[in-house]
């Protein structure tokens, strides 16, 4: 059996998306029939849309996605119908050389459908992160859901399915921030925000917000950033070691992913602090740092991939400290919107008018 639902379509390559009638198959095995309830509109979504991800068009997209599984395939243990989930993109496979070695953050086989979503014709849609959750429904592998508290709002519990999550893991867990750290935020959007809530929970005694936006700063002021610098203004740089009594910060967080913000994070850590690139650069980007510069300065340089969390773990203790006042997720919803305005909100998105457009359906 095949479920018709309504689906936001990017047909080619820097088109305008359609909302189309797409069909979504019954669950096989080791598969999850869900019925989202609301989507973030994430930068990643527009990646696609634009070709920088793949070519693989028509894209069904949309990723950081709540719902409530109406069907489960044979051999489905970890959800069942009625279960309020969030969706994620890294569904461990527990048997790879990462899994196998206690690091399933770092799994190199995760789990998707098999089974493709149609358009009508029967074209086969190409699912975003291996979700496509800008839909009525969507079929998923079990492992990519992730079950949390059902009185969860779910236009905020989503947007841990993504963006949240990356910039509160990018601090939490990959950097990590310990008690008393002062930490410098590059890029104010959505990760980095996310990343500021991340470093004040962690015991921060200092936030440095950077960006080039007033209004993006205001909204990292609101989730805990305690200085702020407008990089129209000032040199990042010598801002940030200006505020940490001329010395640099313990740990910078680069949520832009460009190689100028790159180097102004590695430049404005404390000697042996920590850089951790959470913003994801373009193919075509390289890097230019001399290496006496990294060999000299110490410390460490990392990546983080999707906060290096685990879905499992991190997805409801986030939600349950969100219940308990520990971190605001509400002020990441900046709008509620309907699929057919998901063109609009990426141009709103692209003007950094908000931090998150949440289709909720």
């Amino acid at each position: 059996m095949r479920h018709k639902a309504r689906g936001v379509v990017a047909r080619k390559k820097g088109a305008p998306v359609e909302v189309l009638d797409i069909l979504v198959p019954d669950p096989g095995p080791g598969e999850a029939l869900v019925a989202v309830q609301a989507c973030g509109v994430c930068h990643t979504d527009l990646h696609y849309r634009e070709g920088g991800i793949g070519t693989e068009f028509p894209y069904l997209l949309g990723h950081e996605a709540a719902g409530v599984v109406e069907a489960v395939g044979p051999g489905v243990r970890n959800v069942r119908p009625g279960d309020f989930v969030v969706l994620n993109w890294r569904a461990v496979c527990g048997q790879c050389r990462s899994c196998r070695r206690g690091r399933s953050q770092y799994c190199f086989d995760t789990h998707n459908a098999r089974q493709p979503m149609t358009l009508e014709d029967g074209t086969p849609l190409t699912t975003a992160l291996g979700i496509g959750a800008f839909a009525e429904k969507t079929l998923v592998a079990a492992g990519q859901c992730t079950k949390v508290d059902p009185e969860s709002d779910p236009a905020v519990a989503g947007l841990l399915g993504c963006g949240v999550m990356a910039g509160i893991g990018a601090a939490v867990n990959t950097a990590p921030v310990r008690l008393g750290d002062t930490v410098a935020v590059i890029g104010c959007g959505g990760v980095g925000c996310a990343a500021v809530a991340g470093a004040d929970f962690s015991g921060a005694r200092q936030v440095i917000a950077v960006d080039l936006d007033s209004r993006k700063l205001a909204w990292a002021e609101q989730l805990g950033a305690t200085d702020l610098v407008n990089a129209r203004h000032a040199d990042p740089v010598e801002a940030i070691r200006t505020l940490t009594g001329g010395v640099g910060a313990d740990v910078v967080i680069d949520a832009v992913g460009r190689p100028e913000t790159f180097q102004q994070a590695f430049y404005a850590r404390d000697l042996a602090g920590t850089v951790v690139l959470v913003g994801v650069p373009g193919p075509e980007m390289d890097l230019d740092l001399p290496l006496i510069d990294v060999f000299s300065r110490g410390g460490a340089i990392k990546s983080s991939w999707y906060g290096d969390c685990l879905p499992e773990r991190d997805f409801p203790a986030l939600v349950e400290l969100h219940q308990q006042g520990g971190i605001d997720l509400d002020a990441f919803v900046t709008e509620r919107i309907a699929l057919e305005e998901v063109e609009t909100a990426f141009d709103r998105m692209h003007n950094g008018e908000v931090l998150r457009s949440v289709v909720v359906l």
